[in-house]
């Protein structure tokens, strides 16, 4: 229902207490309108072991990946590139973090791009 609506219906209901009344008699008040209970999340989502912005893992990783792949989590890449990364860049919002991981390697650099601590794309 929307607010326009129920100030519309609380107006109404309001009135109509108010005209019910006799002279002698003080308006029956109308009801009180609570509106309902909107739930909202409780904190940010919790996406396990991530990167702090120094590049280090915030918890214990699993360590299960084996390889570096799309799907693979942020400590989990630096896990299997043995060092710390060069920067790291740390967004969240709204229930999404996203993560751009950078390496600068011998070769050129190496871009890793995580959303909700799952890789999404190597940028080379």
């Amino acid at each position: 229902m929307h607010l326009k609506h129920v100030s519309t219906i609380a107006f109404a209901t309001f009135g109509m207490a108010a005209c019910g009344s006799t002279g002698s008699q003080p308006p029956v008040a109308a009801a009180a309108y609570t509106p309902p209970a909107v739930s909202m999340p409780a904190g940010s989502a919790d996406f396990g072991p991530v990167l702090g912005p120094d590049g280090r893992c915030t918890g214990s990783a699993a360590g299960t990946a084996t390889a570096i792949e799309p799907g693979i989590g942020e400590c989990d890449l630096v896990r299997l590139k043995g060092k710390t990364p060069t920067d790291v860049l740390v967004g969240e919002g709204k229930g999404t973090r996203e993560v751009q991981v950078l390496y600068s390697e011998p070769g050129g650099r190496e871009l890793y791009l995580f959303v909700n601590n799952r890789l999404d794309r190597v940028v080379k």
